[in-house]
């Protein structure tokens, strides 16, 4: 019988969704009875966050006989490798790797990670004795790589979290009449921060003038992208359009309360958890169907095939304006987050780490 389950992270930080989970997983583990530990490079470990983690060299003479690992797989690491050599019980679980044709103009460094992971994706395949996807999709792009007997199991999320007490500090600063319009994702490509402004400008220039566009994400490693989208923002001569960064979480919960639309034209998820965050929020949203998106709406908000920027706009403004139709995308928002709060996440974990 195992006496410990343990995790590696390509890396550990604050509003980080890997990270986040790990923390979850790590807690459910130990009210089980399990030693746990988080892994990580100490490099790769936030400061502030090092009494939590330990380093990954100290993984193997940690592990007893029977111990269990768990790999979280987003990106290329040699962490990736030693999983895959250790001598015991190991589990997959895969958040999705972003293609690297979306950095390869900005960060080549990063492209180049994101290539590597690909590649020990497929050297991962078969080594794993229960393969997680937390999506669909995800699962879809495990078994493409040569994974069997793949498991879709929902990342766990602390949705609690959005409902924080909020920055007075900022809750002012949105206090106006604006429509505010609320995207909240890193500053990457794959986002596709420039669809976003575009769709801002139909609907500031012609639906609603009187609106702000609000970003909330890191731009830590995509300098030359952001400054990219700052190009954008003055030549379409965006009012009010913030890049506003990383923030604690308290300026982010004052962020979702303040408001009165999501939109997501993101073109690479392996889940994006901010569409349900915004649906806790109260938020009605509006996101581009790709990858796991429409998997992660499970048929609420608004999701559209096709960028039409116009139309978005139109949209945008329904859901804005239109009372009734505005509260009936709330509710079907509602009644998706209570099918996810429904499900017994750590029941259906354990089921799952009883078969290793």
């Amino acid at each position: 019988m195992a006496k410990a389950i343990h995790q590696i992270v390509a890396g550990y930080t604050n509003g980080d969704g890997v990270s986040n989970e790990a923390r979850i997983i790590r807690d459910l583990f130990r009210s089980w009875g399990f030693a746990s530990e988080i892994y990580s490079e100490t490099r790769r470990i936030l400061p502030e966050l090092r009494h939590e983690a330990r380093d990954a060299s100290q993984l193997r003479a940690d592990l007893g006989p029977d111990d269990r690992v768990m790999l979280h797989f987003s990106i290329g690491t040699e962490l990736n490798l030693l999983f895959r050599d250790l001598p015991c019980k190991k589990i997959l679980r895969y958040h999705n790797i972003t293609p690297s044709a979306f950095f390869k103009a900005f960060n080549p460094d990063v492209a180049s990670q994101l290539d590597r992971g690909r590649e020990q994706l497929d050297l991962l395949a078969g080594c794993a004795d229960l393969n997680l996807a937390v999506s669909g999709y995800n699962a879809r792009e495990l078994e493409d790589a040569g994974y069997t007997d793949v498991k879709v199991f929902s990342l766990i999320l602390d949705l609690d979290r959005i409902q924080a007490k909020p920055s007075r500090k900022v809750l002012v600063e949105m206090d106006d009449a604006k429509a505010k319009v609320l995207f909240v994702g890193r500053m990457a490509p794959n986002k596709r921060i420039e669809d976003l402004l575009h769709a801002f400008y139909y609907f500031q220039k012609f639906v609603h003038p009187e609106s702000r566009l609000v970003h909330v994400g890191s731009w830590a490693g995509m300098e030359m992208y952001y400054a990219m989208m700052e190009a954008q923002k003055k030549e379409l001569q965006l009012e009010d359009a913030g890049f506003y960064g990383a923030v604690p979480e308290a300026d982010l919960s004052a962020y979702y309360q303040s408001a009165d639309v999501f939109l997501c034209m993101s073109e690479h998820e392996g889940f994006c958890i901010p569409l349900l965050e915004a649906m806790v929020a109260g938020i009605p949203v509006l996101a581009f169907d790709s990858s796991a998106v429409a998997e992660t709406m499970d048929g609420s908000g608004i999701v559209f095939t096709e960028k039409h920027f116009d139309e978005i706009a139109e949209m945008l403004g329904r859901l804005v304006n239109d009372a009734p139709f505005r509260r009936s995308v709330i509710e079907g928002q509602f009644a998706r987050v209570e099918r996810y709060r429904k499900r017994d996440f750590a029941a259906e974990l354990r089921a799952m780490i009883d078969l290793v």
